[in-house]
């Protein structure tokens, strides 16, 4: 993939609209922005994922296999791709050799702070040329800048969804807020489709929480923005087993698979077994009866983990199921009947912390809402539970999910500037801004989009559509560190608000 030629990373059709554009055309304005949501109770989308690109493609992908290059070598590449494809000299090369000859992306790049939360129909970040002969290369980036950046802004909003829900089920049990980014943890590493879109999805999961499993997640915070595993917390996890290493045990030997984990293995610390190999309510009901006392020992916790079946019924309860057994009382009964605990200051009941809870398997938002409202409801607290959230949260979407899409809306042709837009009759969801745009606060703090406006109004320092990127060079450089804040602050702003009950227990 590294050695993909910059040039190829869009689509045919883009290849020649340098000569379809009007003749006479010196600039070309767009915007990237979220249209509208398909999700419930999500309304903005958090913004991340625009400095990885830019540093990745724009920059390094573009200086090694173009730039770099000769120029025999980087021009014919691409001639060779084009002409195989659309006909030999279907598309002259005279705009890619002057590119070339300039030696760097005459492009600007205006963007609000990473870490934003951005409401739908508020653009992103802006894109224009710098370099008159380049007009036709603003629209050119757009399939590589929207295949590269809506994944990460949708996996961060889903996570900061998550971890919204969590935030107001803690303040209504009374669990404690600082175990809240450790409730939704990331497993979806496996279930992506490829390793770039688990780490870009994976760092969007962490701008939220703090627990994953996708380890080149941390790898890529500190590659691209400027994290530091050293001096902050940027992800971490637990020991735990898996299906081979129960099934490696024996049916027959399940206990003392489990005593040996507990005793020899992990004598202290948090540790995490799937447990649901065979029986997952002979485990709760036989297996933990029998090592109660070398788990209360312990100088740490056990997290059990079923792996299989609903969500809901397998920690809540199945109604259904006849009164008083297993399957009725769920697990998190279970666990408080054999371990006990303590309740909160509101009065919900908080499980010992020598045991816990994990369910990793078909978490979603609904499920996510339904496990932490019937936990309520039975008296439990929030924190009982961490959800692993894998690849049925975050490949069950697709860029319309948020309906990111990049558009020209301003351009330049023969001196003259015109305000340009799509309003399509059949559609009037993919309406497009017109003409220059700004975002702007209002007095309570909310964003807004403004256009069309002035050259100057788009231009002034108070427009938090602020450069990050002109002619080749990153202008300001992002940490997980300021992005973490500002997505935190909006936390602490909904929690304050959201600090009454959200449902009667």
């Amino acid at each position: 993939m590294n050695r993909i030629p910059a040039l190829t990373l869009t689509d045919f059709y883009k290849t020649d609209h340098r000569r379809q554009f009007p003749e006479g055309t010196t600039l070309v304005y767009s915007n990237f922005t979220p249209r509208g949501s398909r999700v419930d109770d999500v309304d903005a989308v958090v913004f991340f994922g625009l400095q990885y690109f830019i540093e990745e493609y724009l920059q390094r992908r573009f200086d090694e296999t173009f730039f770099h290059l000769p120029a025999s070598q980087a021009v014919g590449a691409y001639r060779r791709r084009l002409d195989h494809a659309l006909g030999a000299g279907a598309v002259p090369m005279d705009h890619v050799e002057a590119l070339h000859e300039l030696g760097y992306l005459p492009l600007r790049i205006k963007a609000l702070p990473e870490g934003t939360r951005v409401p739908m129909q508020v653009p992103t970040h802006t894109i224009e040329n710098t370099d008159p002969r380049f007009a036709w290369l603003t629209n050119f980036i757009e399939t590589m800048m929207s295949a590269v950046v809506w994944g990460p802004c949708t996996s961060a909003t889903i996570a900061n969804r998550y971890r919204r829900v969590f935030e107001r089920w803690a303040a209504q049990t009374g669990a404690p807020r600082e175990f809240v980014p450790w409730q939704g943890h990331d497993f979806s590493f496996r279930g992506m489709f490829g390793i770039e879109a688990a780490c870009l999805s994976g760092a969007g999961h962490l701008l939220s929480f703090t627990g994953t499993d996708t380890i080149p997640a941390i790898d890529f915070l500190e590659q691209y923005y400027s994290a530091d595993c050293s001096r902050e917390t940027i992800g971490g996890s637990v020991p735990a087993t898996e299906h081979a290493v129960m099934c490696a045990g024996g049916m027959h030997d399940e206990l003392e698979t489990y005593r040996r984990l507990l005793t020899q293995v992990y004598p202290q610390g948090i540790v995490s077994v799937v447990s649901d190999t065979w029986d997952f309510w002979r485990v709760v009901t036989h297996t933990l009866p029998a090592l109660r006392a070398e788990i209360m020992a312990r100088n740490g916790k056990l997290v059990v983990r079923p792996d299989s079946g609903d969500p809901v019924l397998i920690l809540v309860g199945d109604p259904s199921q006849p009164l008083g057994s297993p399957e009725h009382k769920g697990l998190i009964e279970l666990l408080w009947e054999l371990f006990g605990g303590t309740t909160t200051a509101r009065g919900y009941k908080q499980l010992d912390p020598h045991i816990g809870a994990i369910y990793g398997d078909s978490i979603t938002l609904e499920r996510q809402r339904q496990i932490l409202e019937g936990l309520a409801h039975k008296g439990f607290a929030s924190s009982n539970v961490v959800l692993g959230i894998g690849s049925y949260t975050y490949q069950h979407v697709t860029r319309d999910t948020f309906g990111f899409a990049m558009k020209a809306t301003f351009c330049t042709v023969h001196g003259e500037d015109r305000e340009i837009y799509k309003q399509p009759r059949t559609d009037s969801k993919k309406n497009s801004h017109r003409g220059l745009i700004r975002v702007e606060r209002d007095a309570q703090g909310a964003l807004h989009a403004k256009f069309p406006v002035s050259r100057a109004e788009e231009q002034s320092p108070d427009n938090l559509l602020q450069p990050v990127f002109e002619n080749g060079k990153l202008l300001r450089r992002a940490t997980l560190a300021e992005i973490r804040a500002r997505v935190e602050a909006d936390l602490a702003l909904e929690h304050t608000q959201h600090a009454a009950p959200v449902g009667a227990r």
